[in-house]
């Protein structure tokens, strides 16, 4: 038991320092490339090679342990799915050559609360983008947090480009890369100095809510699971407080949490148990 949780640490920090996350913008499987864009506000992109070597796992529609995720294929991957990947990364870090790929198709939606079932664990949402309701199960390993006031205000105002610096960006520097080696420079809110807000230090500083805290009306954003025929979609991140945002960017706002951190568990890490 001591050699595998020896292995298992060795694989989460190896994951941790040569990994890299993002959404999928284009596949071409033939030679291998998959463009990723890296940022949330202030998006890069960066373009993953795979080779005959590189190990390819694909999430279940129904879950994000990475123990449960299957051998996939390039062919698999497909435009919007989340991605992450461990490799080597070139000199300017717009490329890497990975040893390992996992990826998944996930939901993101924005909408209002339409109800909550405590006893069942879930919650129903009035989907913005389909005008449809949607009713997602609420798991233990399910992120429930709300935006106070002041921040939200604060990501409104960014993305209508009204914050020092314009449109996705701050005043007087450039992003720093979201899987850079090194200490975060965030401050309390999750904004890295110098750069856009890092959502993965915001979310573990916000407060948490509980499905008995949700007020029907309440404006909503949440990233789920896929999910099938047989399993509802499983929230992974759901966020209040967000009625500024939606209205500062109503066709952003099922996005703007995606792409998320793919590599580490618990409050920060959306594919939970990737190692």
């Amino acid at each position: 038991k001591t050699d595998i949780a020896e292995k298992q640490q060795q694989d989460r920090e190896q994951w941790q320092k040569h990994g890299v996350g993002g959404v999928v913008k284009a596949v071409d499987a033939v030679p291998g490339t998959i463009k990723i864009s890296t940022g949330t506000l202030a998006a890069e992109t960066l373009t993953v090679h795979a080779s005959k070597n590189t190990i390819v796992r694909r999430y279940a529609p129904d879950s994000v342990k990475f123990d449960d995720a299957k051998p996939g294929t390039l062919e698999q991957i497909k435009p919007g799915d989340q991605l992450r990947a461990r490799g080597t990364r070139s000199a300017d870090s717009t490329e890497l050559a990975a040893d390992e790929i996992v990826s998944g198709t996930f939901r993101n939606i924005a909408g209002t609360v339409v109800g909550t079932d405590v006893g069942n664990s879930s919650v129903t949402v009035m989907d913005l983008a389909s005008k449809r309701p949607v009713t997602l199960k609420i798991s233990a390993d399910s992120q429930m947090h709300k935006l106070p006031p002041m921040v939200a205000q604060r990501i409104a105002m960014r993305l209508k480009g009204t914050a020092p610096g314009g449109p996705g960006s701050a005043a007087g520097g450039s992003p720093r890369p979201a899987n850079s080696e090194g200490p975060s420079q965030a401050n309390g809110a999750g904004q890295r100095a110098g750069g856009p807000p890092d959502f993965q230090q915001m979310l573990s500083r916000m407060p948490p809510v509980t499905l008995a805290d949700l007020q029907k009306g309440e404006a909503l954003m949440i990233v789920a699971t896929e999910g099938s025929a047989d399993s509802p979609s499983t929230a992974i991140i759901l966020l209040s407080g967000i009625e500024p945002i939606l209205t500062a960017a109503p066709s952003q706002a099922g996005t703007i949490l995606s792409p998320w951190n793919l590599s580490t568990g618990g409050a920060a890490g959306a594919m939970g148990d990737t190692p």
